[in-house]
């Protein structure tokens, strides 16, 4: 049987003080949510990712030398940060936060070094991500300095949940670590939208993926993604990446763009929510009863409620709606945005309309 409640998919996104929207992003339409913003964002990644860095070169800059600018220890320039990495006060160097940047490994033997990680493993891309020429298997964006062991023991494991510091699961599985966790998503979904075809979340993440009406992305990404906020070390990488290839992850710039596209636990929004009331707003949810026909708006203050507006996937006005319970006009089903005009902001949720049988 079918369920009588479709609930909120999207969240919420805040339209009215976009003021600290970074340039590189002015070309996209933030009234979008779901696929339709992830398609913005993938094609704006994808065309300004101008310059193709080679693996290694002797001719020219090469990945070696973006990580040891994009993934310096700020309190130590000579030293990177090692993902995975959690303590540079015992005597086990696998376990190391940072080393020194000159310590890279470029032999046979890398004991005490540090390479370059993939975190979306190569082999686990369809096709696999390669190395002999610049491409998806030279992006830094997904390249991280990491020590030569702890490279070796995470391998190409799937990530999964787990808790405290890095290391294999029970499942034979991949924890990045309580303070990687979120670096690891933002890098899986920028790979996800900047290579949609060969890099999917699900080729690479555990775990159930229920948040996603279309489940193309595993939760944990979107639970890590929450719980892990962004770092002032991701920021400073994601500029220095950017200013080596041309693009950016643009979920290090805005965690919640992945909450708008795939749903799930709302993330930090760094784009200005200054709303007294957006708290209280994030929390209004579109119930859909299919067998009435009907909208049920839940935790919303109706004096702060203007207007409600039922649009097709193209933006286009179906009707108008005011108060928080609502019958809809005969729609055929299929996808459909509710737009929540409030006092202070504008709401977008996206619903399915299921008629019954």
């Amino acid at each position: 049987m079918k369920k009588i409640i479709f609930n909120l998919i999207f969240s919420v996104l805040y339209l009215s003080n976009f003021g600290q929207v970074p340039s590189y992003y002015q070309s996209i339409n933030l009234n979008l949510t779901g696929d339709l913003l992830k398609t913005e964002l993938s094609n704006l990644i994808i065309s300004t990712h101008q310059n193709l860095i080679p693996y290694t070169s002797t001719n020219s800059v090469d990945t070696w030398d973006v990580i040891k600018s994009s993934d310096i220890y700020s309190s130590d320039p000579s030293k990177v940060m090692l993902v995975y990495g959690y303590n540079d006060n015992d005597a086990v160097v696998e376990n190391d936060r940072t080393r020194d940047k000159t310590l890279s490994c470029h032999s046979g033997s890398c004991f005490g070094l540090w390479n370059r990680e993939h975190v979306f493993p190569k082999s686990l891309a369809s096709p696999n991500l390669v190395t002999n020429s610049p491409g998806p298997g030279t992006d830094v964006h997904n390249l991280r300095a990491c020590d030569y062991t702890t490279n070796s023991s995470r391998g190409n494991k799937k990530y999964n949940l787990g808790n405290g510091n890095s290391g294999s699961t029970n499942q034979g599985d991949w924890y990045p670590g309580d303070e990687w966790k979120g670096d690891v998503a933002r890098i899986i979904m920028y790979m996800f939208l900047r290579y949609p075809n060969q890099c999917e979340a699900t080729s690479v993440g555990q775990g159930t993926q229920q948040y996603s009406p279309n489940g193309d992305i595993p939760d944990l990404f979107l639970d890590w993604n929450q719980d892990d906020p962004v770092s002032n070390f991701e920021e400073l990488r994601n500029e220095e990446i950017f200013t080596a290839q041309g693009n950016r992850n643009p979920f290090i710039d805005n965690p919640f763009l992945a909450t708008l596209i795939w749903s799930g636990p709302n993330a930090e929004n760094k784009w200005n929510f200054n709303s007294t009331n957006n708290k209280y707003n994030h929390a209004i949810e579109v119930a859909y009863n299919c067998y009435e026909n009907t909208i049920s708006l839940n935790h919303v203050e109706n004096e702060n409620l203007k207007t409600v507006e039922l649009l097709n996937l193209n933006g286009q006005i179906i009707e108008i709606f005011y108060g928080s319970n609502f019958s809809l006009p005969n729609i055929s089903k299929g996808i459909y945005f509710i737009k929540l005009n409030l006092e202070n902001e504008v709401l977008i949720r996206k619903i399915f309309v299921s008629l019954p049988f």
